[in-house]
């Protein structure tokens, strides 16, 4: 058995963790933060499935979402590609983290990989300035 690359990244918000939680796991609010891989979504007559156009191609998203316990992971598929995308939302104080991680899968390079993984950083800050700055 061996391990692959993985990077978590995480992002403190100055939001009730519920709220967090809440906003995340409606799939419908995803092309609002995930702004670099997601450009619009929309539910497919499977419910756990939702349809995706990505810079990459149309893809695929199954969230599976336990509020009880932060749980957001969620599957991602493509022409190309799989994912099992491991992430949580946890209370920090007042507000929360969220947190997510990344697995290298074989298909790309380890430089790719990284790459990749380097622009989450961008949703993450979006999302941030999203859940701060609605007050409503």
């Amino acid at each position: 058995m061996s391990t692959s690359l993985s990077v978590t990244k995480t992002v403190s918000i100055d939001r009730p963790c519920e709220q967090v939680f809440a906003f995340l796991a409606d799939p419908a609010n995803w092309p609002r933060w995930a702004v670099v891989n997601i450009r619009a979504i929309e539910p497919t007559d499977d419910p756990d499935w939702w349809r995706m156009s990505t810079p990459l191609g149309p893809a695929r998203l199954r969230l599976r979402a336990h509020a009880e316990f932060g749980v957001l992971d969620h599957d991602y598929v493509d022409d190309t590609a799989s994912w099992s995308v491991p992430a949580r939302v946890v209370p920090n104080g007042d507000g929360a983290d969220f947190m997510i991680t990344f697995h290298r899968p074989p298909t790309l390079t380890e430089a790719v990989f990284r790459e990749q993984s380097d622009l989450v950083d961008t949703e993450l800050a979006t999302l941030k300035k999203i859940l701060e700055g609605d007050r409503t």
